[in-house]
């Protein structure tokens, strides 16, 4: 079903080559890129993309599945350096079976040794940090605001940790200050300096 997928959107881009009557006899074919805009030569106007994002993603997730990503056109969900190490495993291994038969179902139409090179440049985006799985605070110095507790947790922690380093000794320096400064109720207590009442 994948396979069957990317062989379809093969046959698709093909169809105004197969239309024309003329032979071709041509090592390669040149295709304008579906998954990229193209400036109209005569007009000067951009075209959209012919294959949408989510278009796009879901040909390369079938083409990933039966090791066909070779047959895709760069873009902006196949990076060129993706797709160049997915030629160059597909010409080690040579065991494309899947390819060898949709290269027999192209026969009929006379394309099928034929290679496609795809017009149109596909600028690689290099994202600080993609490598690593840290996209977001890669090349900052530090975290975003967050939250107040976020940004002062670091500071509370190691007071914390001093503090309760010392904490018997505190406790005990406590308990004998609040014996002495403690009242004794048996004790009589002072008369007062002035003889007024207190009310």
């Amino acid at each position: 079903m994948a396979a069957q997928a990317v062989h379809h959107f093969r046959l698709r881009e093909l169809q105004p080559l197969l239309k024309a009557s003329a032979p071709r006899t041509a090592p390669k074919v040149k295709l304008p890129n579906p998954f990229i805009a193209r400036k109209n030569p005569e007009s000067g106007r951009w075209a959209p993309p012919k294959y949408s994002l989510r278009q796009q993603a879901d040909l390369v997730k079938r083409a990933r599945q039966s090791n066909l990503l070779h047959l895709l056109p760069a873009g902006p969900k196949l990076a060129p350096s993706v797709l160049q190490q997915a030629r160059e495993a597909a010409i080690a291994s040579s065991s494309a079976s899947a390819e060898a038969e949709a290269a027999h179902e192209e026969t009929e139409v006379g394309l099928a040794a034929q290679e496609i090179e795809w017009e149109g440049e596909v600028k690689e985006r290099v994202v600080a940090g993609a490598h690593v799985g840290n996209r977001l605070y890669a090349g900052k110095k530090r975290m975003f605001k967050g939250h107040k507790w976020e940004r002062t947790l670091e500071k509370r922690t190691a007071k914390r940790k001093m503090l309760l380093e010392s904490m018997p000794a505190r406790i005990q320096r406590f308990r004998t200050v609040y014996k002495r400064r403690r009242p004794n109720p048996l004790s009589v207590p002072l008369a007062s300096k002035s003889g007024k009442l207190p009310f």
